[in-house]
């Protein structure tokens, strides 16, 4: 890796049952603004690029209700990093919202507010749904084709950028008029132009249409790959479709999702990180991926024995507002194959099985890893996603990133207010 190739860091506030440890005396509010406030101020001491909220517009449910093990109550996350943005001054401010069930107009209007307010620091993770389930939150269930979600994405998001170009240089707004097959739109936008000109666009799809519309649109992805040769494969497709719409790998960032787990010795953060995820798999958490799997009730099941020697549904419809694990039906024999080869509990099993990249060890090991990854191609950084909130990203500041920056391949100071500069983005034209 060269000298000046600097991985890139953000930090994630997690709030899925499969990440948060609630049970953990240090573990704090998910609705708080102290919350929000401490990892965000944590996240900018660390010099991380961007702090990236997810948002959800419906409560996931399990065989008809909601589980107990999610996080219901989350603020809405744009208001909660404009609050943000008082409290912080080169943190990237970053957040989803779903592009099926929102408008143009009213939503680049919000996030170029983000983006004056923060002075350029504003990015928009774009999601794309099309489900019935969501849709009734909005009286739209169903109005959507699966395969018009990410055509309708994309639309929107040059819709956006349309809006936030309308006005001139000398600020004044011009008359836009977008007609598509999705928008026909015509008016004055009432922002000005952003300062970064465009909040930065994010993607975190990982099908066929996901990666193309990154390639063709997004300025960030946001990867999830437990390996590094699945991380190279990733990095690689994705890059290599950049050419096609007349744009250079460094025009698009991948940043994998991660977890980290440090210790005095690789023995002691090993078993820090086995104590982790049994208090993220609970039993009756395991037995719900289960049951996200097979497709049939499984509560009779024992989440210390094994795995049930029943096939799985095809389509399993017991899970609502989440995002399948592809065929399940061969991730069912994938984990039937695991479990039998090192003799796995149906916990257990759930435990090898799940979960995003984990990286555990000393300081200096993890340091080693996370800048073998970007040297090797297998990404351009990291998102950070701690197991406690609000202090789960303390240590890492503490420990990791000065080793980081001895090793010279992470910032010292930010050079620059913007989140495109952090990031080494071009300026949109």
């Amino acid at each position: 890796m060269s000298r000046d190739r600097q991985i890139h860091l953000a930090a994630h506030f997690p709030g899925a049952d499969h990440t948060t440890v609630r049970a953990d005396p240090r573990s704090g509010s998910q609705i708080d603004f102290s919350s929000f406030e401490h990892l965000a101020r944590t996240a900018e001491r660390g010099l991380f690029d961007f702090l990236f909220l997810a948002g959800n517009v419906r409560l996931r449910e399990h065989k008809g209700r909601i589980h107990d093990l999610d996080v219901v109550g989350r603020p809405e996350s744009l208001t909660v990093l404009s609050a943000l943005a008082a409290v912080t001054e080169h943190l990237g401010l970053a957040t989803t919202v779903d592009a099926t069930f929102n408008e143009p107009f009213e939503l680049a209007r919000r996030l170029a507010t983000l983006d004056h307010l923060s002075g350029g620091r504003a990015a928009w993770n774009v999601v794309a749904s099309s489900g019935a389930f969501t849709g009734e939150n909005f009286r739209r269930g169903g109005f959507l084709d699966h395969a018009d979600r990410y055509t309708r994405a994309a639309e929107f998001v040059r819709t956006a950028r349309e809006l936030w170009d309308s006005w001139t240089p000398d600020g004044e707004p011009r008359p836009f008029a977008h007609r598509g097959r999705h928008f026909d739109i015509a008016g004055e936008f009432t922002v000005p132009r952003p300062p970064q000109g465009h909040p930065v666009v994010i993607q975190a799809g990982d099908c066929d249409e996901g990666r193309e519309f990154a390639a063709s649109t997004a300025d960030v992805v946001f990867a999830r790959h437990g390996t590094l040769e699945a991380g190279r494969a990733f990095y690689a497709d994705v890059k290599r479709r950049l050419a096609k719409y007349g744009r250079r790998p460094d025009d698009l960032k991948i940043m994998s999702g991660v977890s980290v787990v440090l210790g005095d010795t690789v023995a002691e953060a090993r078993r820090r990180a086995e104590k982790i995820r049994r208090q993220q798999v609970s039993p009756q958490t395991a037995i719900l991926r289960l049951e996200q799997i097979w497709g049939v009730d499984l509560s009779a099941y024992d989440p210390d024995g094994p795995l049930p020697d029943i096939d799985p549904v095809p389509e399993p419809r017991f899970t609502r507002g989440r995002t399948r694990r592809g065929d399940t039906v061969a991730v069912a024999e994938k984990w039937r194959a695991l479990a039998q080869e090192k003799g796995l509990s149906i916990r257990e099993t759930v435990i090898e099985a799940g979960g995003r990249q984990s990286l555990v060890g000393t300081p200096g090991s993890v340091a080693a890893e996370l800048e073998a990854f970007v040297r090797q191609d297998a990404a351009d950084g990291f998102v950070l996603v701690p197991h406690l909130v609000p202090g789960g990203l303390d240590e890492f500041v503490d420990r990791v990133v000065p080793v980081l920056q001895e090793r010279g391949v992470f910032r010292t100071a930010y050079e620059g207010r913007t989140l495109r500069t952090h990031l080494g983005l071009p300026e949109p034209a």
